[in-house]
């Protein structure tokens, strides 16, 4: 009896562990403006780790954090970005697009891609970006692309085998497709170096979403000391050291979030027992971090509509895996909270005395957030929060089934709410259609049924 009492307690503490960033009430609210399922954002939140980013690295008089357009390509949220003076890491022609759009240009983008069209590039150089090159192969490719070679440029390297630290593998760079061998490396430095290039930049991204302090200062070290190597050997001015993404969240409750400061003070040390003492102290800290920015500080909204026993508990909810799809394409784990339905109890702290798979609606069957997750019990009609959808949950959302993707709302610091993004309507769905006059007919029908109406 007392080991089931116990063990009833660790599944409450545990379901109670994370928290909505957004009250019961405040929800309730929202979600009679805004139809479920919809993605929600804290301004606040992302304000506050913003600064703490810039003082973690405000040492270095050249740091800059370009966000990882990929995670969240939202502007109304790249602009609030923008005020801490972020720049842009984009990686194809229509995130390059949003970055414009936004007044950034030159410097402030890094362009990193791979197996890139060649038109991608012509739109990365005539925005002025800084041009991350992964391969050794397309710095010829570029400039006959564009016709010249930028004299500030990059260079992603990837070390191969396995990325390690002491507290075991993190990654496997040996099976990434991404970056240019060391030896490739040195010979592109020179190649671009005899092509006109003046300032040099090294990038790499040797793991995904870590959860511990020692990431970043460890790839740190690996580049600072290639950094030196390469200058030297070269006779290539190394401008900057991109450290790129790869500094996780806490997707799990028992996980402990990182410490952007001790994390910041790590990258320092390095720092100045490496580059200090070979005369590039002038070097620059760039990062491209777009789950650790932003991640927490969405949550996805969505409600239940259905519930089902088989040889399983099921609650199908209103949301589904084109809203977020990290659980199905990688098992990844997202926290779910039960938050209530007006006039019921606030189920936040409740007992996880239930146990559910909560489902989508597709045909598919790992369209699932959650497999034999202990929760409070569930109601038809309940709100539930998905946590941590703030990076890589819309911005990687799809159609199949030919469901639509949800809006997008922000919380604003004062305590107001906007709409950033509406959700998908048929029309939107059948648009590129218009080539057909089957497609024609479907656009016309959802406009005469009242489609194009807010």
């Amino acid at each position: 009896m007392r080991d089931h009492q116990q063990n009833q307690e660790d599944l409450d503490r545990a379901y109670a562990a994370k928290q909505p960033f957004v009250t019961k009430d405040r929800l309730e609210s929202l979600a009679e403006r805004y139809p479920t399922p919809f993605h929600l954002y804290d301004e606040a939140g992302i304000r506050k780790n913003m600064e703490a980013i810039r003082d973690a690295f405000a040492w270095n008089p050249g740091f800059k954090e370009y966000f990882a357009v990929k995670a969240n390509p939202n502007p109304r949220l790249i602009s609030i970005l923008r005020e801490y003076g972020c720049g842009a890491d984009c990686s194809s022609d229509t995130e390059l697009m949003i970055a414009r759009s936004l007044g950034i240009t030159g410097p402030d983008i890094m362009f990193s891609s791979n197996n890139t069209p060649a038109a991608d590039f012509e739109l990365a150089s005539g925005l002025g970006a800084t041009i991350n090159f992964d391969d050794i192969t397309h710095i010829d490719f570029f400039e006959r692309a564009t016709g010249s070679i930028p004299k500030t440029v990059s260079c992603r390297f990837n070390p191969g085998g396995l990325f390690q630290l002491a507290n075991g593998i993190m990654d496997n760079p040996g099976d990434s497709k991404y970056g240019m061998t060391e030896e490739q490396l040195f010979d592109a430095y020179r190649m671009l170096k005899e092509k006109g290039a003046e300032t040099f930049g090294l990038h790499a991204f040797l793991a995904s979403n870590t959860v511990t302090n020692d990431y970043y200062p460890a790839l740190a070290r690996i580049l600072f000391d290639l950094a030196r190597r390469l200058q030297e050997e070269t006779g290539c001015r190394v401008g900057f050291i991109n450290l790129s993404g790869g500094v996780g969240i806490p997707y799990r409750p028992e996980q402990r979030a990182n410490d952007i400061r001790a994390i910041g003070e790590g990258v320092r040390r390095a720092y100045e027992e490496i580059l200090v003492p070979a005369g590039m102290d002038d070097v620059a800290v760039f990062a491209e971090m777009g789950r650790f920015v932003m991640g927490p500080y969405g949550c996805l909204v969505t409600r239940a509509i259905h519930t089902k026993d088989i040889y399983k508990h099921y609650v199908g909810v209103d949301a589904n895996a084109c809203n977020l799809i990290r659980p199905a394409m990688y098992g990844a784990y997202h926290h779910v909270t039960v938050v209530g339905q007006p006039g019921g109890p606030d189920k936040t702290h409740a007992s996880a005395d239930a146990t559910y798979d909560i489902v989508g609606n597709l045909c598919e069957n790992n369209d699932k957030f959650a497999v034999d997750r202990a929760m409070p019990h569930i109601d038809i009609g309940d709100l539930l929060v998905i946590h941590d959808t703030g990076a890589h949950g819309h911005s990687m959302g799809y159609n199949y089934n030919g469901r639509l993707r949800s809006a997008e709302v922000l919380l604003r610091s004062d305590g107001t709410d906007e709409l950033i993004r509406r959700a998908e309507r048929p029309d939107d769905y059948f648009a590129t259609l218009d080539v057909l006059p089957e497609g024609r007919a479907l656009i016309n029908a959802c406009r005469d049924c009242g489609g194009k109406d807010e």
